[in-house]
Parts: C-alpha cells; structure tokens; sequence
C-alpha cells in the first residue's frame, strides 16, 4: 500500500483533474455524434434515449467527484487508494445505473468491458467528425500550434531577460524530462480510456430491466424456516454471554484465567466480522427464496429475519467493543480503525434491513446499502484518519507513558499537527521522517495538497531535526 501512495501522491491533483477535464471535453464535443444531426452526413452510431437522469445517478456522479476530491485535502495516499477505487464503483453506477444487487454488479463489471467496446466506437466517431468538418479540425490545430510557438519563444526571450520572471515560470511549468512525459501519457491514456467506457455507456445504456425483477423461485415454509429458526437460537445463546462480557467490561478479561487483551480482542474480532457477513449473505437468500404469499409466511419473515437482524447487532457491538477495548491498550493503527469502521457500516446494513422488512419491500436497500459504504468513506476522510490516529496514541502517551514513535513516524503529514503535542526526543523521532520526506518531495501548485501545506508550514516554524536514537518504541501488537 505504501509503494501506491507515492506514485498516486506526486501525480498531482491538479494535473490529473486537468487531463479528465480536457478528454472529457473530447469525448463529449467530438466522440459522440449528434442523435438528430440537422445536416446531413453520416447516421448517428448509437440513438440515445432520454438525457434525464435519476436523482441516485446523481447522487452517485456528486459522490465520484467527492471522492476523488480527497486527494486535495488529505496527504494519506492509503486513503486516497480506497477513495479511488470506490470512485470507479460509484463512477460505474453513475454512468450504467441499477437497482438491485446483481444489476448494479453488472453495471459495475460491465464499466471497463465498456471501455474496451468503445475504441472501435471512437475510431469509427472520430472519422465522422473528420469526414463532416475535417478542415475546420486543422484549423483549430493549426491555431493551436501557432499560440504554442508564440508563447515559447516570447516566454523563453522574457525569462532569460529578467531573473524573477524566469523564477515564476520555472515554477508554473513542470521540469520536462522522461518520467514527467511518460506520466502524462500514462494519465491520458488510462483517463482516455476510462472515459471512452463511460461515453459509450451514456450512448448506449445497459438494459438492465430483466435483473431489477425479484427472483420468481420459492421454498417451501419449513425449508427455510427451520434452519433459520435453530440459527437465530444459537445466535440468543451466543448473544446471552456476550452481554455478560459488554457489561462487564475490562473486569471479564482480567478474571478469565488465561485470557489476555490480545487474545480476547485479536482471538474474536475476525471470527465475529466473518459471522456478520455470512449472516448479510443468509439473510439475502431468506428474503430472495421464502415464501410471502400467505399472512403467515409474511409473519415468519418478519418474526425470524427481523430476529436474525437484531441478535446480529448485539455480535457487531460486541465486536466493535473488542476492537475498541484492544486499540485502548495497545494504541490505534490504520487497520483497527478500518476494521471499526467496516463493523459500524455492517452495523447500519442490518439497521437498514430491519427498516427494509417493516414492509418486505427492498428495492431501495441495495442503493442504500452502497450509499452508506460511500458516505462512511467520505466521513472517514472527512475526519482525517491519520490525524485521528495520531491523537489518539498521543493521549494514550500522556496516560501511560508508552508510545510507539517508529509507526507513527510512517503517518502521512495529515497527523504532523497532532504529533506535534509530543516533546522531546519523541517528537523528533515521529516528526523527523515525515519532514525529511516532505523536503525530499517539493511540489508544486500541481500537485498542490492541504495536509501536507499546514505540514510544512508547521515543521517550518518548528522544527524536528533528526535524533541519534529513539526512545519508547513499544511494539504495536
């Protein structure tokens, strides 16, 4: 995860946002023809259907943009990694739409097929547009060869004339070299590429109505009803002790014989996030399958999943309160919060699901259920993990007087602020290799970032030069 960060990091935002900007533009002026050309000329590839849209592809082209928009205000590259590969889903859903679950996998797998479809589609679009307008195409070349040359020549004559307007355009223009080249034709390439899918799936929507009809199959009552019945048993059984354990706090692991933080937080959480899937999964195959045509079926549903639902919040808070009970003793990493996180959206997933079986309607669940994913991520970023995680070890530090300063120091410059409140010796160690890599790493107003701006203001008024040795590198566990 760490060798991604640094390539997604240095990109630049700015850059990046510039090259999706200029091929959308592209994509959207000359690619896709006109459905009703008022000329003659060439039939229109593809007939569009009507260009409205519906308020949750909305939803999902505002969450695609948020998304990608954490690259500017947060330095974690592992943050902006998961913002972006979620970015790509929404960006799916966005373009190709769906309702229910397999539609919006489909439209989801269907996005970088589409990509591949579409290259043929623009080669054939783009010898339309030649054949339609191909002199004033060489014009607009032309003009723009021309603006380039004049602005080459003039800007060199007044740089070499006049040393601090040869510093502003030194910094304005990136340094032009083989890795700069090959990283502009690698962003314009894969943008090119992604949004030539996404033009084609706009042209030609998916027709995904034959997956939004719930499944016409059924089982008979006792089919599902029964193990249903003896699962939401040996769940109240579980459920019975671990409210003995969520009530008696650190006080049941200090009395079991044997039983230590690690092995009562590390040894159950993951057993427990898999127990809570797996009931996501028999739930969705209970509501698929069971009957509903009688009163009593719709009763049993309501009664045994409703059941099933509520003893399953009881596992994800007790799950929640063993990860909290172990990142209070040994400290608060990436992957605890991730994990907490996760457990809390699982949480309100089954909230949903109780909601969703009120009725025994659920077309909206699956969109919900995704939306909530979403907006936890956009939260989580919101929130300023590496930050959050920094503050909380620091206040861990100034109770117990134990501190791990070799991990914080792999933070990004999002936690500098709260790494800051440490003294000493320890707040050179933690400060001194995100210094030394946000010196190594200058940017420019490309790649411009808010987290790591205050971190270099900061570490410029205060700063924190590198020490011989290290004190209070405890082990995370």
């Amino acid at each position: 995860m760490a060798a991604l960060s640094v390539p997604l990091d240095r990109a630049g935002v700015g850059w990046f946002v510039t090259a999706i900007a200029g091929v959308a533009a592209l994509v959207v002026a000359r690619v896709v023809p006109d459905p009703e050309p008022k000329t003659a000329g060439p039939a229109p590839l593809v007939r569009r259907g009507p260009r409205t849209l519906s308020n949750a592809r909305y939803f999902w082209s505002a969450a695609t943009v948020a998304l990608l928009a954490v690259g500017t205000f947060r330095a974690a590259g592992w943050l902006f990694f998961l913002c972006l590969c979620t970015a790509a889903i929404t960006g799916a859903l966005a373009v190709a739409g769906g309702r229910s679950l397999r539609a919006m996998v489909v439209a989801v797998l269907m996005a970088p097929l589409a990509s591949f479809r579409a290259l043929p589609w623009v080669r054939r679009g783009l010898t339309a547009v030649r054949a339609k307008g191909g002199g004033k195409g060489l014009r607009v070349t032309a003009t723009v060869s021309v603006s380039v040359a004049l602005l080459v020549v003039f800007g060199s004559l007044f740089a070499s004339a006049d040393a601090a307007f040869a510093d502003l355009v030194g910094r304005a223009m990136p340094d032009i070299n083989g890795v700069t080249v090959f990283r502009w034709v690698f962003i314009f390439v894969v943008t090119a590429f992604v949004l030539g899918g996404a033009a084609y799936l706009r042209a030609a929507p998916p027709d995904l109505d034959g997956l939004e009809r719930p499944g016409g199959r059924r089982v008979a009552r006792l089919e599902w009803a029964v193990p249903l019945t003896l699962l939401v048993l040996l769940f109240a059984m579980f459920v019975a002790v671990q409210l003995t354990v969520l009530f008696g706090g650190s006080k049941h692991v200090l009395d079991t014989d044997g039983l230590t933080y690690a092995e009562y937080a590390r040894g159950g959480f993951w057993q427990l996030l898999v127990v809570t899937g797996l009931t996501l999964v028999v739930l969705a195959g209970a509501a698929r399958w069971a009957p509903r045509d009688t009163r009593t079926d719709r009763v049993l549903i309501r009664v045994i999943l409703g059941a099933l639902s509520l003893l399953t919040l009881v596992v994800v808070a007790s799950a929640t309160h063993r990860m909290d009970l172990y990142a209070d003793t040994y400290g608060l990493t990436r992957l605890r919060l991730l994990v907490s996180l996760c457990e809390l959206w699982l949480g309100l997933v089954f909230v949903l699901i109780l909601i969703a079986g009120i009725r025994l309607t659920a077309l909206w669940l699956p969109r919900a259920v995704v939306a909530a994913g979403v907006l936890a991520l956009l939260a989580l970023a919101g929130a300023n993990p590496d930050r959050l995680i920094a503050d909380h070890n620091v206040t861990r530090y100034e109770q117990t007087d134990r501190i791990d300063t070799r991990y914080l120091s792999n933070l990004s410059a999002d936690a500098v602020p709260a790494l800051d409140r440490l003294t000493g010796a320890n707040r050179n160690c933690a400060l001194a290799p995100i210094a030394a890599d946000l010196k190594q790493n200058e940017e420019d107003w490309r790649g411009w970032n808010l987290g790591r701006h205050q971190a270099r203001d900061l570490l410029a008024h205060k700063p924190a030069p590198a020490p011989s040795t290290c004190p209070g590198d405890y082990p995370s566990y």
